[in-house]
């Protein structure tokens, strides 16, 4: 299993850190690929550098997609039609495509929750064009998977260990770091 994590200033630190190390300690391949080359700076002042840039990126090498929100993040993840042109790529594919806090009106801009269950962070709720709205935590429609903020990171990142290398290998991480819901 692969994983790209397309990574845009003002991320959410605390979204990008959790997915990436959780589903690394699952032994999930994850590429970080920067919008622009060099040091990405985080909405809380962590800088990351990242492995690759998102021009080196398609969608043929990668099993899933995570975007993280952070504002103004998702913002720049919108904006990008690089990002845009992935995240439809991949669900065109039958790959997974998910999103957590604002990112998931990424989705919406890639026109790839059409008709689909998915969460958002509390207030945003109207970025969600043509999804049906749940009020929940982690969500999962389908291939598409989505999460509220960086208080349910830990969760979003466990369900996609589970829906990417099984329930037993979510068991096994969740126990690792002590994760209980």
């Amino acid at each position: 299993m692969k994983a790209v994590v397309p990574l845009a200033e003002g991320f959410e630190e605390i979204e990008f850190s959790t997915s990436v190390d959780i589903l690394r300690r699952a032994g999930i391949d994850v590429a970080v690929a920067g919008l622009k080359e060099g040091i990405i700076d985080g909405a809380h002042g962590v800088r990351v550098t990242p492995d690759t840039l998102i021009d080196e990126v398609g969608a043929d090498n990668f099993d899933v997609v995570i975007l993280v929100g952070g504002n103004p993040g998702y913002i720049n993840l919108g904006k990008s039609e690089k990002v845009l042109k992935l995240v439809k790529e991949m669900c065109d594919k039958g790959k997974y495509v998910t999103a957590i806090c604002g990112a998931p009106s990424v989705l919406a801009k890639a026109g790839v929750i059409q008709g689909k269950r998915a969460t958002v962070f509390p207030g945003m709720e109207g970025s969600l064009t043509g999804a049906q709205y749940r009020d929940e935590k982690v969500v999962v429609d389908g291939k598409i998977i989505t999460s509220q903020g960086p208080g349910t990171a830990l969760e979003f990142a466990i369900k996609l260990v589970e829906v990417l290398a099984g329930k037993s290998k979510a068991g096994e991480v969740a126990r690792e770091v002590l994760a209980r819901f």
